[in-house]
């Protein structure tokens, strides 16, 4: 039986492009999930399809920006369902394109750092306490190859991405004895239905399929913690 089989997991970034295939996996292997992003519609088409599966899933907009919020989000999960087993962060964003040397590249990183820096901070502080005290608790983040291979021309997105990870695995360390684990899952870009779709003769070399992070997500439950935490998992060829 899957660690998972009534458990309770938190999806940040659900409305994203990997959150309904994520939250779908999560659900099949027997897990509530609370679904949050910044478009409650968008949140709610990813509950709908765990609803299909048929699992549980509910919908709702955090400020995960906002440490309060953050907290009583975790907070509320922990007093309904007495645990929480995993934090699953999928808040994405990207800018780039300019080298480091103009003044642009430090405008991307004022806009990048919010969502894809602070709300790890935030998650991880609000959901560690729940996590470590959980039978297989498990924080997961989700990477680029630019954060160990940067370009000069994405500087401020895998400066982003680093130091996401590096809180990760410091996260990791704090769990260190316990059957908790922070793990960092790499991939060189995510393939979405919708991407397929757009173009279906293209090869998207070194792409992963939403359906394949989610299966490995998934996994991370099943592997013993002291396998997973502070681990790096490649789903691209490293670099």
């Amino acid at each position: 039986m899957s660690p998972l089989r009534g458990g309770v997991v938190a999806v940040a970034g659900a409305g994203g492009g990997a959150g309904t295939a994520v939250a779908v996996r999560l659900a099949r292997a027997g897990a509530a999930l609370s679904l949050v992003d910044t478009s409650l519609e968008r949140a709610e088409e990813a509950a709908a399809a765990v609803r299909a599966v048929p699992g549980t899933a509910e919908a709702r907009v955090v400020d995960l920006l906002d440490a309060d919020a953050a907290t009583a989000w975790a907070a509320d999960l922990l007093a309904r369902h007495g645990r929480v087993d995993g934090l699953v962060h999928l808040v994405g964003g990207w800018r780039g394109g300019k080298p480091l040397v103009d003044p642009v590249a430090l405008a991307d990183w004022d806009a990048l750092e919010p969502p894809l820096v602070r709300t790890v901070q935030r998650t991880s502080q609000a959901f560690s306490d729940a996590l470590a005290a959980a039978l297989a608790g498990r924080f997961v983040l989700i990477s680029s190859k630019e954060a160990t291979r940067p370009s000069q021309t994405n500087a401020a997105y895998a400066a982003a991405k680093a130091a996401a990870e590096t809180w990760t695995l410091a996260l990791a360390d704090s769990f260190a004895g316990s059957a908790a684990a922070a793990t960092v899952v790499v991939v060189k870009a995510l393939l979405t239905p919708q991407l397929r779709a757009a173009k279906p003769d293209a090869a998207f070399a070194g792409y992963t399929a939403v359906e394949d992070l989610a299966d490995r997500i998934s996994d991370l439950w099943d592997a013993p913690a002291g396998q997973v935490n502070g681990a790096r998992v490649w789903l691209t060829e490293q670099p």
